[in-house]
């Protein structure tokens, strides 16, 4: 053990008990809890252990695979090889991330990435000569970061506690996890844990993947015209309001009567109506960054914390402020007067981007995400760019990887970017590998499938492979296609996965090399196939 406090000003490390605190271990079946007893008051800034046994070592046997959950919604998260190298934004020139920001998507502002390790975050497991799961039951108070030694195969457990205050005669959870020495095992123990939810399957469109933010009264009315009775949502996407965060500031010449035709419409064909915004940021050009800069939160040095490049740029609201709650509350309301029934909330790992005084990251997000629930109690709420286990309770639907891209794996130099970056080659394994969260945290949004021809760049076959693993493995089926212009064979191929969506049972994986075989019953029968990672397509 190995925690890193401070006390008084003053930087500390203690490798157990010391003159400023003691520690409490608790072994209890396949549960371990670590409790840490104040005796002066600290400021916790680390704490590392190392993993069971049943977890370390043995990283050159061929068969061994280890699951490594990422950061948040968009970042890859897959089974991999002990060998195989981690991306990260080491190789980039500093002026160049300063200037896109691309240290701002992911965990990169806090974790130190190394080219000897992987890391993942609240579940691991390991399949091979060494098996076993952990799982994080410590999430609302702390991420525990998993980091596997890609050189020896071990195994170290990071619990992220920086910025916990623990007054004297307190006592805090440093760690609280579930270890087992098998995934069958561990996975039946996460099934008990989160039990099976009643969620409701969405089949939808959203305006995004075929128009962006180019996107108008006529595109979405004649789009919502093309869908037929299977569908139960329609959801308008960015592009509405006049810049991000000013969400009250409708696009007059894009929408001149308004954007209440939309749930009006949507209703009238029985469909809910959605609705995205991005409630804890606004970029550069808007009205609030222009007029309300105390609304923002601002680091150490004083600037404005920056969340990425998207749009002009843009900032991470302060959520502590009262009128600032207020401002999110008013305009989230807005739309749920309106009627509403859906709301897409994009962005949120800005949450906890900033640091918050006298809180951890993942108790940062426990506040944002709980504060939107608050405000839309009743109402169904989709996440996205969001820390997933925080997510838990709170959010009725999670994407769970990233953007869908118009070409595989998007442009090519992309691919030297952080591991957010949009990526249909990426999100299609997060579908598969994030499954086991699918109506138990929330429901799975794997993003949409795309049938068109025209504007886009994905083979056939890459299309049908992204609908039939969407239709698989998730509980959202969206698209963003003019489906009203479908001919007959894309028909067959929706007609197929609106079955698959509807009553395909159990499905599951099994990794051969760089394929994944998929199998799962459909009236009875199983069936399977085999998907190629590599060139995205069903084989």
């Amino acid at each position: 053990m190995r925690i890193g406090y401070t006390v008084d000003g003053v930087e500390k490390v203690a490798f157990g008990g010391s003159p400023d605190l003691s520690l409490e271990t608790r072994e209890d079946d396949n549960r371990r809890t670590v409790r840490l007893t104040a005796k002066r008051d600290l400021t916790l800034l680390s704490y590392e252990e190392d993993a069971p046994q049943h977890l370390a070592g043995s990283r050159f046997a061929r068969e061994n695979l280890i699951f490594l959950n990422g950061y948040q919604s968009w970042t890859d998260s897959r089974e991999r090889h002990f060998l195989r190298f981690e991306k990260n934004l080491l190789h980039l020139p500093k002026g160049l991330i300063d200037a896109y920001s691309f240290d701002r998507y992911g965990d990169y502002h806090f974790y130190d990435y190394d080219v000897r390790r992987v890391h993942g975050y609240d579940i691991f497991y390991r399949k091979g000569a060494k098996n076993g799961l952990i799982l994080n039951r410590n999430y609302k108070k702390a991420y525990l970061i998993v980091e596997v030694d890609r050189r020896t195969g071990e195994v170290i457990l990071r619990s992220d506690v920086k910025g916990a205050v623990v007054k004297a005669g307190e006592t805090y959870t440093l760690a609280d996890y579930m270890s087992y020495e098998s995934v069958e095992e561990g996975m039946e123990a996460f099934r008990t844990i989160f039990p099976r939810r009643d969620i409701e399957k969405l089949f939808g469109y959203t305006s995004w993947y075929n128009y962006y933010q180019d996107i108008s009264e006529k595109i979405l009315l004649r789009d919502l015209e093309g869908l037929d009775g299977r569908f139960n949502l329609f959801q308008i996407d960015d592009g509405y309001e006049s810049f991000v965060g000013d969400w009250l500031d409708v696009d007059e010449k894009k929408f001149p009567n308004g954007i209440s035709f939309i749930p009006e419409k949507a209703h009238a064909r029985g469909f809910k109506a959605g609705i995205w915004l991005a409630p804890f940021v606004a970029e550069a050009k808007s009205r609030l960054f222009r007029e309300h800069p105390e609304y923002f939160k601002r680091d150490a040095k004083g600037d404005f914390v920056k969340c990425g490049s998207n749009w002009s740029g843009f900032y991470a609201l302060d959520l502590e402020k009262k009128e600032v709650k207020e401002y999110i509350k008013t305009c989230l309301r807005h739309y749920a007067d309106m009627g509403f029934d859906l709301f897409k909330l994009d962005f949120l790992y800005a949450a906890n981007l900033p640091e918050y005084e006298g809180k951890t990251r993942s108790e940062a997000a426990e506040y944002a995400y709980d504060f939107l629930r608050e405000v839309l109690p009743d109402k169904l709420i989709l996440g996205c760019g969001a820390t997933l286990f925080n997510a838990i309770g709170k959010f009725d639907y999670m994407r769970i990887g990233p953007d869908v891209s118009l070409s595989f794996d998007d442009a090519f130099y992309m691919k030297f970017f952080h591991r957010e970056r949009p990526s249909t080659k990426i999100t299609v394994q997060n579908t598969i590998y994030r499954s086991f969260m699918d109506g138990r945290f929330f429901g799975n949004d794997p993003d949409v499938f795309l049938l068109r021809d025209d504007n886009i760049s994905l083979s056939k076959k890459t299309r049908l492979a992204l609908l039939t693993i969407n239709a698989l493995f998730g509980s959202v089926l969206m698209t963003s296609d003019n489906v009203g212009e479908y001919d007959e064979e894309k028909k067959k191929a929706l007609e197929r996965a609106f079955l698959l969506f509807r009553e395909a049972k159990s499905p599951t994986f099994e990794r051969k090399g760089r394929k994944i075989k998929v199998r799962y019953m459909l009236r009875g029968e199983e069936h399977s196939f085999l998907y190629d990672t590599g060139k995205g397509v069903i084989v």
